[in-house]
């Protein structure tokens, strides 16, 4: 706590929120050297009676130490603290509009369990983009290894999918899968996580190796499946089945990489009503676009057996299965205070 207040007062209400430290006066924060200053600032609770400088002092000497740094106030000396912090914070009500111009953040209620739930929704916004990030990259990595695949090891003669069978998994599937994503509810135990360091990349490399593992997951049961149909029936068949495969596949995904090292076998997997709708209707769609005479026209489609449906639903439970082995590592791994993914 740094304030205007007595050294008395700032003292007793530090007590009553529960700041421990040493309370000091502005002059004797002042008299501080740098080096001393850097040395024992964790032991200070509370610096009373202060000058804008101190409030500016304060927050370089923390940011020196690789702190994130946020500041409050209201009034027009608190605003250069706000200006230099990483994340300023205005009253709304009681703020001064030079305070509120200088910050990043304005609580227009003047109550700080609001920046609680800011920094919960800002996690939350994070978090949901980076679902959808990943589920975009490891389909991205599975269609282009599936085609990649195709024309290696010849099958379909080098056309696994048709364009228009392509489109209809981009627009039919893949976009309701990522609206459920990008709007999904907040994961649990989101606010327990430890904060990301400004520094971290969006796709780290122990991730970018995860999603290319599983883009090649992807691309093996979609060539798998349209191996089997090619081998066995025509090539109609064998699109259709690589087609159903691969919209499988993308549901799995999706469920799977929703968090990074849950399990989906768990009731969270069920708890958003609206994801597990979207997640339904892609299913009814991959159903439909190989039963319905006008959609088998355009897409060129044909109806499947259970057997061929099978075949299908297998590869996309092998999908499952491996990566939930994979992240039953990763947990392990992390409990024994190894890297994370």
């Amino acid at each position: 706590m740094i304030t205007g207040d007595h050294v008395t007062t700032a003292g007793a209400i530090a007590a009553q929120l529960g700041i421990t430290g040493r309370a000091l006066t502005g002059a004797e924060f002042a008299a501080l050297s740098d080096g001393e200053l850097d040395a024992h600032v964790d032991e200070i609770g509370v610096v009373a009676r202060v000058a804008p400088e101190d409030k500016v002092r304060l927050v370089d000497v923390l940011k020196r130490r690789g702190e994130i740094v946020a500041m409050t106030g209201d009034g027009v000396n608190d605003a250069p603290a706000l200006a230099r912090a990483d994340i300023g914070v205005a009253m709304g009500i009681t703020g001064t509009e030079v305070t509120k111009d200088a910050a990043e953040m304005i609580l227009t209620d003047d109550n700080f369990a609001t920046i609680v739930t800011a920094v919960e929704g800002g996690r939350g916004l994070y978090d949901n983009l980076m679902k959808y990030i990943r589920f975009q990259m490891v389909v991205l990595i599975g269609f282009i290894l599936t085609f990649v695949g195709a024309g290696v090891f010849v099958v379909a003669a080098g056309t696994p999918l048709t364009p228009l069978q392509i489109l209809w998994i981009n627009f039919a599937i893949d976009v309701l899968l990522a609206i459920g994503l990008g709007f999904d509810a907040p994961t649990p135990g989101l606010m327990a996580r430890r904060p990301r360091s400004p520094s971290e990349p969006v796709i780290g490399r122990g991730l970018a190796v995860r999603l290319a593992v599983g883009g090649v997951l992807i691309a093996t049961g979609t060539l798998i499946a349209v191996g089997y149909g090619e081998a066995r029936f025509d090539l109609t068949v064998a699109t259709t089945m690589g087609l159903t495969a691969m919209s499988l596949l993308h549901v799995v995904a999706a469920l799977e990489w929703r968090d990074q090292r849950a399990s989906i076998l768990s009731h969270d997997t069920l708890a958003n009503g609206r994801f597990v709708v979207l997640m339904l209707v892609a299913l009814g769609l991959t159903f439909l676009v190989t039963t319905l005479d006008g959609l088998e026209r355009i897409f060129g489609t044909t109806p499947l057996d259970g057997g061929q449906w099978g075949v299908c639903a297998l590869v996309a439970l092998g999908y499952l299965l491996v990566v939930e082995a994979g992240k039953a590592v990763l947990r392990a791994l992390e409990r024994r205070g190894g890297v994370r993914g």
